[in-house]
C-alpha cells in the first residue's frame, strides 16, 4: 500500500487481462461467416487453399472478358477468406491423425473440446465443427498490437505470453476507481474498437488473485476482489484454482480430504510442510490466505526458446530418414529466426524426443559461444541425437536453446561460428562428423 499526495493510502491493484479464446477469435476476425459457431484451431491448411482457389477460378470465370485480370495478391486472399462458403470448410468429423486442438471456440466448449484435447477425441463430441489451421504469425501481429494498446493506458505491464498479460494500476489514473473497474473497462474498449478482440479482466490486491479473478466473468468480463473478498469469492473455489497447484498436487491434496482452497486454508502450516516440503508448504499456505508479493516485472527475459512439432503418424530414424531431416532442419531454422527476431543469442542446444509409447527424452549440450544461427544449432542438436537410442518409432520431435543472453555482444563472430568446439564435458561428442547426423 503506497500513499496519494492527498495523504489518503492507496490500496495495490494489479490486474490480469486474459484474452478471450485468443486465436480462435482472430480466426473469426478472418472468417465472420463462422461467428457463433462450433470452431476448433489445429488442423491443415488444404481445405482453405483449396477454397481460395475455388473462389478465385470463379472468380475469372464470371469476369468480363474486355475487363484486364484483377489481382490476386495476399490483400485480394485475405478478402476473399470471408466470401469462403461453409460448406467449403474442414469439419472435425472427417478429421484422422494424432493433432490436438489448440483453442476453440465458446460456441465449441459448450460440447466439453478444449485446449490440448486430441482432434479424434473432439470429434466424437462435436463432429459438426469446423477445423482451421493454425496461423502463429497473425496471432503474435494481434498480440504485439493489443499489448501496444495496453502500454499506452497503463506502462506497467508485465508480458505473460502471447494472450494474457499483468498490470500495475495502482497509480495510474483511474486505476482505483471502483476498484479498477474504470480503468478495466476502457483498457477493454480500447482493445475491441482497435481490433475488434475481446478480453477479460479481473483487479485483485496481487497477481494471484488477479489471475483467479479474471475468469471469474469470462468472455467480456470484469471481476474486482479486495481482501475482504478472500472468504465469499476465493475460499469456495477448487484449489487446482491457484496457479501453480497441478493435478498431481491437486489429487495429493484430496487424499487429505482438501478440495477448497478455503480447506486448504485451514491446515496448519506446519502441516503442509511437512506433507509438501517446507518451500511448497509455505506456498500453499500463503497462496490459500491470499498472499503474494510479486512485483509486475517490466522486462521478463526468457529463460530459452524452443520449437517442436508432434507428428501425424510415428517416424522411424532409419525408414523415415528424409522426412525427420526436413523436420529437424526445419526445426532449427525456426528457434533460429525466433532467436533473431527478437535479439537473442543461446549456448546450450538441445532436442525433445517422444517415442510411441509417450516416454520422452531429452538431451543438450553447451557450445562455448553465443549462437542464433541455424546451423549451427543443427550442428549441436544433430550431435546431441547421437546419446539418445532411436529403435522405437518417433511421435514428437523439439529443439530448444537456453542460456540466453540478449544484445549484439550475444552474437558469436562470422568466422567463430562454424569451427567454435563445445566445451570440455562434450569433447568426446564433438569428435562426431558433422556428416554422421542421424537426420
Amino acid at each position: 500500500m503506497s500513499t496519494a499526495a492527498s495523504g489518503t493510502p492507496t490500496l495495490r491493484r494489479i490486474a490480469h487481462l486474459d484474452m478471450d479464446a485468443f486465436y480462435a477469435s482472430v480466426e473469426l476476425l478472418r472468417y465472420p461467416q463462422l461467428k457463433d459457431l462450433p470452431v476448433v484451431i489445429g488442423g491443415g491448411r488444404r481445405a482453405i487453399q483449396d477454397a481460395l482457389e475455388a473462389l478465385h477460378a470463379a472468380d475469372l470465370a464470371n469476369a468480363d472478358p474486355a475487363e484486364p485480370e484483377p489481382p490476386w495478391d495476399e490483400a485480394a486472399q485475405r478478402a476473399a477468406l470471408r466470401r469462403i462458403p461453409l460448406d467449403a470448410f474442414a469439419r472435425l468429423s472427417s478429421y484422422t491423425g494424432r493433432g490436438v486442438i489448440t483453442t476453440a471456440t465458446y460456441a465449441a466448449r459448450q460440447f466439453g473440446i478444449g485446449s490440448a484435447m486430441g482432434l479424434m477425441k473432439a470429434a466424437k463430441l462435436c463432429p459438426q465443427a469446423i477445423l482451421l489451421p493454425v496461423d502463429f504469425e497473425e496471432y503474435r501481429k494481434y498480440s504485439r498490437q493489443f499489448k501496444s494498446i495496453i502500454t499506452e493506458i497503463a506502462p506497467l505491464m508485465e508480458d505473460r505470453g502471447v494472450d494474457e498479460v499483468y498490470i500495475d494500476f495502482t497509480d495510474v489514473p483511474g486505476g482505483q476507481r471502483e476498484g479498477g473497474r474504470v480503468l478495466a473497462r476502457l483498457i477493454q474498449k480500447s482493445i475491441f474498437e482497435a481490433t475488434g478482440l475481446t478480453c477479460s479482466v479481473g483487479v485483485a490486491p496481487n497477481k494471484l488473485l488477479a489471475k483467479m479473478a479474471s475468469e471469474f466473468n469470462k468472455p467480456r468480463g470484469i471481476a474486482i476482489v479486495f481482501d475482504a473478498d478472500l472468504e465469499s469469492l476465493i475460499w469456495p473455489l477448487a484449489c487446482r484454482k491457484i496457479n501453480g497447484i497441478g493435478p498431481k498436487a491437486d489429487e495429493k491434496l484430496k487424499r487429505f480430504g482438501i478440495a477448497t482452497i478455503g480447506q486448504l486454508a485451514q491446515c496448519d502450516l506446519a502441516w503442509l510442510a511437512q506433507t509438501f516440503g517446507p518451500k511448497t508448504g509455505a506456498w500453499l499456505h500463503d497462496a490459500s490466505h491470499g498472499r503474494d508479493d510479486r512485483p509486475v516485472v517490466l522486462d521478463s527475459e526468457p529463460v530459452s526458446m524452443s520449437r517442436e512439432t508432434t507428428f501425424e503418424r510415428d517416424l522411424h530414424a532409419v525408414r523415415d530418414k528424409a522426412e525427420l531431416g526436413a523436420v529437424f532442419t526445419r526445426l532449427c531454422e525456426q528457434v533460429a529466426a525466433d532467436l533473431q527476431r527478437k535479439g537473442y543469442a543461446g549456448k546450450t542446444i538441445g532436442i525433445k524426443l517422444r517415442y510411441d509409447d509417450f516416454k520422452s527424452v531429452t538431451r543438450d549440450l553447451t557450445i562455448d559461444h553465443y549462437t542464433a544461427d541455424a546451423k549451427t544449432i543443427r550442428h549441436a542438436a544433430g550431435l546431441c541425437l547421437k546419446r539418445v537410442p532411436l529403435e522405437q518409432r518417433l511421435r514428437l520431435l523439439g529443439v530448444r536453446v537456453g542460456a540466453l543472453r540478449k544484445g549484439s555482444g550475444a552474437q558469436a563472430s562470422e568466422e567463430n561460428r562454424a569451427t567454435a568446439p563445445v566445451n570440455t564435458a562434450h569433447k568426446a561428442i564433438n569428435s562426431i562428423a558433422i556428416t554422421d547426423q542421424l537426420f
